[in-house]
């Protein structure tokens, strides 16, 4: 079984100093990783900027990006060969539309920038899954987010989406634990406690090992 993953936060640059970003560590996405080559797999892990060393699993090849442009390339480059994707980067939604060469200076009380919509990943790689292929979403909400979570789980073409909700305590970024919420393209809803993040990831796989259509290693 061959699995991807995206993990961490997409940094997309203002000028050669400043970027836009977010608070994701990665560490959700990087204990996944680990997770299914515990289980035997394969594993691409595209990951974004984080302070965690690569994996040292040998059955884990880590690939390096910056921006959402980078990491969509490279996720769309193993996509095909690979049987799960898990698409658990904080991928920034917004790019600036312009790149300044040089350090943006200190001028007036105000700055107003041009931001332009990244591409998604996850829905660009949805209309070429195969049947056969398994697709993971998270859904980071604060508010309505079951609705919000299915409309993503329909919209991007996922067989499951990983619910997380920033109003749970010690959930979300910058923690070692998640609370998870899975919802499934059939309406099944399964809620777990508040855990490790290693938990959480062996969850995760246990979940999507036991709803792929046969049986893997």
């Amino acid at each position: 079984m061959r699995v991807l993953i995206t993990a961490g936060p997409t940094y997309e640059p203002l000028d050669p100093v400043r970027f836009i970003g977010n608070h994701s560590t990665g560490k959700m996405g990087y204990a996944l990783a680990e997770t299914f080559a515990a289980e035997g797999a394969e594993v691409v892990l595209i990951s974004g900027p984080t302070n965690l060393p690569d994996p040292t699993s040998p059955t884990i090849r880590t690939v390096r990006v910056q921006t959402a442009d980078e990491m969509y390339r490279a996720a769309a480059a193993e996509a095909a060969a690979t049987d799960v994707w898990v698409f658990a980067a904080a991928v920034a939604d917004y790019k600036p539309a312009h790149v300044a060469e040089n350090k943006i200076k200190k001028a007036g009380d105000t700055l107003v920038l041009e931001l332009v919509k990244n591409v998604d990943i996850a829905a660009e790689l949805g209309k070429t899954k195969r049947p056969g292929q398994f697709s993971v979403g998270f859904a980071l909400e604060t508010e309505n987010e079951q609705a919000h979570a299915l409309g993503k789980l329909q919209r991007k073409n996922f067989d499951l989406v990983v619910l997380n909700s920033l109003r749970d305590a010690g959930a979300g970024f910058r923690h070692d634990t998640n609370k998870i919420t899975l919802l499934e393209a059939d309406g099944q809803v399964t809620i777990f406690d508040l855990k490790s993040k290693a938990e959480v990831a062996r969850d995760i796989v246990r979940a999507v090992l036991a709803r792929l259509p046969h049986p893997h290693a």
